[in-house]
């Protein structure tokens, strides 16, 4: 298949005609932003007849979900924060016609592999009989068995009635509480799930072996200021498994080329659509009704403005908001426990559970420490220290050699916790050698393997991204803040509207959120 041209050149588009020339034109609709929802948020309006502008104050588009050269040697292209595929929605996949514009995608498999320190492993694999034969070999009793099946069931069975019952929950506004708990059939215990439970409670319910307790929980913190016996993690672990990837739910696959491939893929439709793409063109204000003015003073007219900038970054841009509106976003949880830690690899590690082995690069692999030391962990980087225990491991390479040099790997770790309100600078290293040490707890070599690496904590996240906090889901995705209670595209500040992960149905890559917005903006202005 061949690479667009806004892909080829890894999302740098640079300006497509002098910022003067923008100025002279009255815009229908300015995006402020050109990660994935602004992207998204532009294609609809663009395909409705809107004239569309998309200002990202970076070099490249993306936003989160990029490629970038990081590394000494530039032959390694990676994600930085966004790593693999889940949640990205199947019809704006369908008809932003996403696959002609370059998106594949390789499942993941085993959908989850976690090595223990006694030289054992647990594996999901796509194939449930092979995972349960797995688990017999792990000496998983029976019960046991039958309970992890049920406990994932169960979670399918909420994806099923939240997203293919009467309604789509996740496309539009938000059903109300009362709308949510119609959709789940009344069932009590998924009403649990969905508004109060925590991971280790909802665990506890299916098994009783500590081994797939710990294997299982990081499923409910990813992304997420809590830890696993904290109240509302169970909805973290159905959110993340809400998504089908290739007509397939709840599995997490990867994408051909690195995540960016989606945002680049994205902003090839709007472009052909007609809207105007513009990097490298910071916005210092929002002007209500009356458009932009960027950094360097040029004021851009436009009678509606969708920021793609997270909530708390619009509100420095904005001169006037209601009180209320803006006590809202004030208080708006974006507290963040995750650091990133990307890798060039000269080989890949061997694992102490499957020594030679390589099948786990084609998967999603966690090197853990157990519920309760991660519940710890979580307490330690509440009081601003940070102890990583936790790290989702990811090789784009298992799948996809492109992105590396021939016979190299590139190695990405979701990792947890650390806080943003330490000196990360002095304590860098420290945290890269807990990622190592967590990661060397499994596969002994690791460490020879490393070519290089960087760490990115809130802080690098925020500067390089431009997410306040660093938060990846431009807020926090407990029940407190999902459903109802996320923030709508329609803001009440006249002609601005968000696009954001902030807004309906959360964080990740999804572009409903965009999409959702351009219908909003559309119902508004016909």
């Amino acid at each position: 298949m061949e690479m667009n041209d806004i892909a080829a050149r890894l999302g740098r588009v640079g300006l497509p005609e002098p910022v003067s020339a923008l100025a002279a034109r009255r815009w229908d609709v300015i995006v402020v932003g050109g990660g994935h929802n602004g992207l998204t948020c532009a294609a609809y309006l663009a395909r409705a007849g809107k004239s569309v502008l998309v200002l990202e104050a970076r070099e490249r588009l993306g936003g989160a979900c990029t490629l970038e050269r990081p590394f000494p040697d530039d032959r390694y292209v990676i994600s930085p924060c966004a790593y693999v595929i889940g949640l990205l929605d199947e019809t704006v996949i369908r008809e932003l016609d996403l696959h002609r514009r370059g998106l594949e995608v390789y499942l993941a498999d085993p959908q989850l592999w976690v090595p223990f320190e006694d030289g054992t492993a647990f594996a999901q694999w796509l194939d449930p009989d092979r995972t349960e034969a797995g688990l017999r070999e792990l000496g998983v009793s029976p019960k046991d068995i039958a309970g992890y099946f049920a406990y994932e069931e169960m979670f399918d069975q909420m994806r099923i009635k939240l997203r293919k019952g009467p309604r789509d929950a996740w496309a539009g506004a938000s059903p109300s509480r009362a709308e949510l708990e119609e959709l789940l059939g009344g069932d009590p215990f998924m009403i649990d799930v969905l508004f109060r439970a925590s991971i280790a409670e909802v665990l506890d319910e299916y098994v009783s072996d500590p081994r797939l307790r710990d294997a299982l929980y990081g499923q409910g913190i990813i992304g997420t200021w809590a830890g696993p016996r904290d109240p509302g993690t169970a909805a973290v672990k159905l959110m993340h498994f809400i998504g089908e990837v290739e007509g397939q739910g709840a599995v997490w696959g990867y994408v051909k080329g690195g995540m960016g491939m989606i945002s680049f893929a994205i902003a090839d439709a709007a472009r052909e659509a007609g809207a105007v793409l513009a990097a490298g063109v910071p916005v210092a204000e929002v002007l209500p009704g009356e458009g932009v003015r960027l950094d360097d003073g040029t004021f851009i007219p436009a009678a509606v403005v969708v920021s793609n900038a997270d909530p708390k970054r619009l509100m420095t841009m904005v001169p006037e908001a209601p009180e209320d509106y803006r006590r809202r976003i004030d208080d708006w949880d974006i507290r963040s426990p995750v650091v990133k830690f990307n890798a060039a690899l000269d080989r890949l590690p061997s694992w102490t559970a499957a020594p030679g082995e390589t099948f786990m690069a084609r998967g999603v692999v966690n090197a853990i420490s157990t519920l309760d030391e991660a519940q710890r962990a979580f307490e330690r980087c509440a009081a601003g220290e940070p102890a990583v225990g936790f790290g989702e491991i990811y090789v784009q390479t298992g799948h996809d050699p492109t992105p590396a040099p021939e016979g190299k790997h590139l190695m990405s770790v979701f990792g947890q916790y650390a806080p943003y309100g330490m000196d990360w600078d002095i304590r860098r290293d420290e945290v890269a050698r807990q990622f190592i040490d967590l990661i060397g707890r499994y596969a002994p070599d690791f460490e020879d393997c490393l070519n290089s690496y960087e760490v990115l904590g809130p802080p690098d996240i925020e500067a390089r991204v431009g997410l306040t906090g660093g938060h990846i889901f431009q807020g926090e995705v407990r029940p407190d803040q999902m459903w109802e209670n996320r923030l709508t595209p329609r803001t009440p500040i006249p002609g601005v509207y968000l696009c954001g992960a902030a807004t309906h149905p959360g964080g990740s890559v999804i572009a409903l959120n965009g999409k959702n917005a351009a219908e909003a903006v559309i119902a508004d202005t016909i």
